[in-house]
């Protein structure tokens, strides 16, 4: 395994699943990049504090911002790629469906792996809705390591 391909979002148990990734990068000797997909607007008018060294963002969401979530995306992956003091991690930015923008750069980078984290949803969320993690097991043709991650 020579390339990890670590998804991210703007929660701050991202942070969890982007030391556990790139540990076991490490371990393997491969290459890293973070990716996070910019999807529907309306996620990012939620507020976390500060993690992995961003300071995140203090927004309302609009429509008509996507250039703004664009930066703020861009901003928020090179904080956390520096957060891991790794000079050969990188990031990318996707746009789209979370799962099928994952898989389609996973593809494209030629990810040997896919780290991800499983944030805690109620059942009948996951019943409805189902999760993007999920979404990524049914559809992948490359390993996916699930970073277990529980509400406190």
């Amino acid at each position: 395994m020579k390339k990890v391909l670590i998804a991210l979002d703007y929660n701050p148990v991202s942070e969890q699943v982007a030391k556990a990734g790139h540990k076991l990068a490490k371990q393997l000797n491969a290459q890293v990049c973070l990716i996070h997909v910019l999807t529907d607007v309306s996620y990012y008018g939620m507020q976390y504090p500060t993690f992995m060294g961003y300071d995140g963002y203090n927004i309302s969401a609009d429509m008509n911002m996507s250039t703004e979530m664009r930066n703020f995306a861009e901003e928020f992956l090179k904080t956390a790629t520096d957060h891991l003091e790794d000079p050969n991690a990188g990031y990318h930015l996707a746009e789209g469906e979370t799962d099928t923008a994952l898989l389609n750069y996973a593809e494209e980078w030629n990810a040997d792996l896919i780290v991800m984290g499983t944030h805690s949803h109620s059942t009948l969320e996951k019943l409805l809705v189902g999760t993007i993690a999920s979404r990524v097991l049914e559809k992948t043709k490359i390993p996916v390591y699930m970073v277990p991650i529980k509400k406190e």
